[in-house]
């Protein structure tokens, strides 16, 4: 099945669920404080918290939402549970707050949807008319509809106007967008924008006052190299209740929880990053499952004009003016910053700065590595010192006039007032009472005494403190790689781990911690590293494994503990474990960092796969996707497709598999230098080009590259059998290379007595 096709099945039960869905809500009266469909003549009032339109299974409300001081908007929320902070998917009027009294939403009985505010000015409108009964509608996807109470006909709805949040099963396209707000808490339009472009690719935009650009994908390459394509015209993308993301310009993602229906959102940040967040139900908190970027400054913008921006892992973003500039808005970066100098037209009162490292984006023809930049400044002032920030979440409140409420009224929206904030602290009291009853009741349960974590994937979850003593503060390092470092720590019940400490835990680390501790959990093979528990405090992301006790096939290597049995049976172990994450498993899985580093032996030299750091989660259907546009895994072991751009597939953990077996049986490293003999003349070559070297030159080639600490007692037809199969798997031309399933078969009909 290929993906227009998908797309349009896809589409096809969005549209079937859109007319079909029926309605059994009873008649509302004009001045509607139900959860009910709204009906012609009804309204819905800011005044009345129980004016509002609830979905059928209870997921979504539609209704007024506070945004501001006596500033309120109609929009869409997942209903919580005694929470303050309405998660939004939707919003009317972002940009033109009402006031928070007499402002209402009505279904006219023309068959227009308006909102009103204080001075019955039309805010916001659907636009629609028609003379049948009409209902507006919440369903159970979190779409609002505006329908024929007779026949299936759909007049408006939420859906094909989105502000920054795409809902699963909500397509995205040709004529949507998802514009950000210009900060948590200020849900006026922001300057970034997720959208299809001219050349039908979709594209994290940035859309300033002065200045328009896109950042994402990496603007300086083709469209080709992204893995995009543009020929399609159709333009339409759609995450679906499972976690998988498909467009029509052949972007393509699964979440890092795919596989379960769970409430998801993609929402357009306003850092300018898209991100989807998944939970597992109302009482847990949003986590992230996917991210377009992984850079805190990758984004255009981010600081606004005449500033730059750099991260830190320890304070995160800082956004800093340029030597000679201040910021203009305190409160908010995105206005930059401005000059504290007049320039004028004679040359010799200005000097230029050497600023290195910096890079501004949209003003070169090409991006150079280490660019120096130089900075026109007036003579004879210090403009060495930068001001710096680091850039939160500035309110930005929205404040409207109260000029109808009358003084004769005033004393009773005093006490109105005190009555309520009395009730709010009393509400608070009661809330904090009960958090700390169901708290001390949870800490008694046997689950939580074992620190038993109550998520689907059902591991141990460790405290940052637990795992640093456990660690003897991260003291004796035991490996490390691109995604952490890890140490030996004994746990709470004697037992020996190793825990990965993973790198850039704010910079991207969230994303990699999640995919990893989701890719694990759904996995079980005994050839595969087993995973007690994690850690997620703060900036802190920890994994818990299990300790193997003869350390990795690197390290054993170049000893004599491995002998040519031991080794062929390592082989075939890994070859299985391969197998089933590219064929077996629920998910087609991609490991992309096959190396003796991540092939840990136990105490009987059994071998376990490590590691998932930089798996790759890939569409069956798809066998030439290319949605891993990021070059994975490590030099000497990387597959060509790496190095020519070519479509990812199963065939790298094939090849490098290849490279493995081949170092296995030689002892040498693949980036180890060779004089090869051909003919009459030598050339310099890398371990595959020096074992073929070898077999094609004589027929005592085994005996010449065996390795040394194997010993000249081992089975050659076996060890002979290993090597073509290493061979075969290290070929340019992937399609040539066997699958690992083929690799267990030959394998385990030469080597059963192994």
């Amino acid at each position: 099945m290929d993906l227009s096709f998908t797309l349009f099945l896809l589409v096809l039960a969005f549209s079937f669920q859109c007319s079909s869905s029926s309605s059994s809500s009873s008649s509302s009266s004009s001045s509607s404080s139900s959860s009910s469909p709204l009906r012609k003549g009804s309204s819905l009032s800011v005044e009345n918290p129980n004016d509002k339109i609830i979905s059928h299974n209870g997921m979504f409300s539609a209704g007024f939402t506070a945004i501001g001081e006596n500033a309120y908007s109609f929009a869409i929320w997942f209903t919580e549970q005694n929470s303050l902070n309405n998660t939004i998917v939707w919003m009317a009027n972002r940009d033109q707050p009402v006031n928070g009294k007499r402002s209402k939403l009505t279904l006219l009985n023309t068959g227009n949807i308006v909102l009103f505010d204080v001075s019955l000015n039309n805010v916001w409108s659907s636009n629609t008319a028609s003379l049948k009964p009409l209902e507006l509608h919440l369903k159970n996807d979190g779409n609002l509809v505006l329908r024929e109470l007779q026949g299936t006909k759909i007049l408006w709805q939420s859906f094909d106007s989105p502000t920054d949040t795409l809902l699963p099963g909500q397509p995205l396209t040709r004529y949507t967008e998802l514009v950000a707000s210009r900060s948590e808490s200020n849900y006026s339009t922001g300057f970034y924008k997720f959208s299809f472009d001219d050349s039908n690719v979709l594209v994290l935009r940035y859309d300033g006052p002065d200045i328009s650009s896109s950042y994402w994908p990496k603007p300086w390459l083709l469209i080709s190299q992204t893995g995009r394509a543009s020929f399609n015209g159709s333009r339409i993308a759609i995450l679906d209740y499972f976690g998988n993301f498909l467009s029509s310009d052949n972007l393509t993602f699964i979440t890092s929880d795919y596989g379960t229906v769970l409430p998801r959102r993609m929402k357009m940040d306003p850092d300018g990053n898209v991100r989807v967040y998944s939970r597992t139900n109302v009482s847990q908190n949003w986590y992230v499952s996917w991210q377009a970027i992984y850079g805190a400054c990758i984004a255009h913008g981010i600081c606004g004009d005449n500033s730059t921006c750099s991260y830190n892992p320890k304070h995160g973003r800082k956004c800093s003016c340029i030597p000679g500039y201040r910021v203009k808005n305190h409160s908010d970066w995105s206005y930059g910053c401005e000059p504290m100098f007049d320039f004028t037209c004679n040359r010799s009162e200005s000097t230029f700065l050497g600023m290195v490292n910096v890079e501004f984006y949209g003003y070169d023809i090409h991006y150079v590595e280490e660019q120096h930049t130089y900075l026109r400044l007036p003579k004879g002032n210090n403009f060495s010192k930068q001001e710096t920030s680091t850039p939160g979440d500035h309110i930005c409140q929205v404040k409207l006039q109260r000029v109808f409420v009358s003084s004769s009224d005033s004393h009773f929206v005093k006490f109105f007032l005190w009555f309520v904030t009395a009730i709010g602290a009393f509400e608070v009291v009661f809330i904090f009472v009960i958090w700390c009853s169901l708290l001390r009741t949870h800490q008694n349960t046997n689950a939580d005494q074992q620190g038993y974590h109550l998520a689907d994937i059902g591991f141990r979850k460790f405290s940052y403190l637990e795992l640093k003593k456990a660690t003897k503060g991260f003291s004796q390092e035991i490996g490390r790689g691109g995604g952490g470092v890890v140490y030996k720590g004994i746990l709470s019940d004697e037992r020996h781990a190793a825990i990965k400490r993973l790198y850039n835990a704010q910079q991207g680390g969230e994303g990699e911690f999640l995919a990893e501790v989701g890719i694990i959990g759904r996995l079980n093979h005994m050839n595969l590293i087993e995973m007690w528990g994690y850690c997620a405090e703060g900036k802190y992301r920890l994994l818990v494994y299990e300790y193997m006790e003869n350390g990795s096939l690197a390290d054993n290597l170049s000893s004599n503990k491995l002998d040519w049995s031991k080794r062929y049976k390592i082989a075939l172990a890994i070859a299985r474990v391969l197998a089933y994450l590219h064929e077996e498993c629920l998910e087609w899985i991609l490991h992309c960092d096959i190396k003796p580093q991540n092939i840990l032996l136990d105490s009987n030299f059994q071998p376990k796969l490590a590691d998932f750091g930089l798996s790759k989660l890939q569409n069956r259907n798809n066998l030439n996707n290319s949605s891993v546009s990021m070059i994975r895994g490590t030099r000497g072991y990387m597959a060509p497709e790496w190095i020519f751009n070519l479509p990812i597939t199963s065939k790298v953990d094939v090849y490098s598999y290849g490279i493995v077996v081949l170092e296995m049986i030689t002892g040498k490293s693949p980036t180890t230098c060779f004089k090869i003999v051909n003919g009459e003349e030598e050339s310099d070559g890398r371990l595959v080009t020096w074992v073929r070297e070898k077999r094609g030159s004589n027929i005592s080639w085994l005996e010449e590259i065996v390795d040394p600490n194997i010993g000249l007692n081992y089975d050659k037809s076996k060890m002979e059998i290993l090597a073509k199969v290493a061979l075969d798997c290290v070929v340019d031309e992937r399609d040539s290379r066997p699958t690992m399933s083929g690799v267990v078969e030959m394998l385990q009909f030469h080597g059963s007595d192994a």
